[in-house]
């Protein structure tokens, strides 16, 4: 498929797992595409550009340096976040800000810095990275839990302000992921095999879902194609928040 031939696309936290997987998939299909993050792998494909979702300043910097390179920008993948672990007694004051900064405010500071250029597109698309504990009762999950609804329910807000200017805008929610921040977590469990023999189980396909397959649904969602698709959160979940099967 070629659906994003001509059109730029910026990929924030696309360094690695789900915003990797996206940034390549994006560019095999055609677009151009800049990956937006802290630090980069020294065999980077795409342009790399440093940002730092917490700092405005540094967010509009990233976006012009994307739009001076491509010369405009059509869609935004909002994938830059960070994980939590523990109940609502776990993080401090600072630590339930620095995660809502980056995984909340920060989407929200790439959205704005990226409207002028949207408002220009013909194709102009954002989707968010929330997660299925946005809406499912997952212990231990508390800070992240609340960041990840908060981004569901910005897209809906966002979804409605701007789809009288052609910006459509949509959310992935996935399941419990292959990704370097669930592989650390699994690592630093007292037990390994056990923790993430649980992660596998919670999920009826038996399995982690993979990136690549987050990635597909990110693309379905900011595709041209897609063009009566707004307002939708896409669940890549394995089916944990949906099944019920017998044990």
């Amino acid at each position: 498929m070629r659906d994003f031939d001509g059109l730029s696309a910026m990929v924030t936290g696309g360094a690695s797992g789900i915003g990797a997987a996206t940034a390549s998939l994006l560019a095999e299909r055609g677009a151009h595409v800049a990956v937006a993050d802290l630090s980069f792998p020294t065999d980077a494909d795409h342009l790399s550009v440093p940002c730092d979702v917490t700092v405005r300043a540094s967010v509009e910097a990233a976006v012009a340096v994307t739009v001076e390179a491509f010369g405009g920008l059509d869609i935004v993948v909002n994938n830059a976040g960070i994980g939590a672990v523990g109940d609502v007694s776990a993080d401090d004051d600072e630590q339930w800000r620095r995660l809502l900064d980056v995984n909340v405010i920060g989407m929200a500071r790439v959205a704005a810095a990226a409207l002028p250029h949207l408002r220009r597109s013909r194709h102009a698309s954002v989707v968010l990275t929330s997660s299925v504990v946005a809406t499912l009762g997952v212990p231990g999950r508390a800070a992240y839990a609340a960041s990840k609804g908060a981004v569901q329910s910005l897209t809906l807000a966002m979804a409605a302000d701007h789809i009288s200017e052609g910006i459509r805008v949509n959310c992935v929610a996935p399941g419990t992921t292959d990704t370097p921040w669930v592989g650390r977590l699994v690592a630093d469990a007292a037990d390994p095999g056990a923790a993430a023999d649980a992660l596998r189980a919670r999920q009826p396909i038996g399995r982690l879902v993979r990136a690549e397959e987050v990635a597909h649904a990110i693309a379905y969602l900011a595709s041209p194609l897609s063009g009566s698709t707004t307002a939708t959160v896409l669940t890549v979940d394995g089916g944990m928040s949906s099944l019920r099967l017998p044990t």
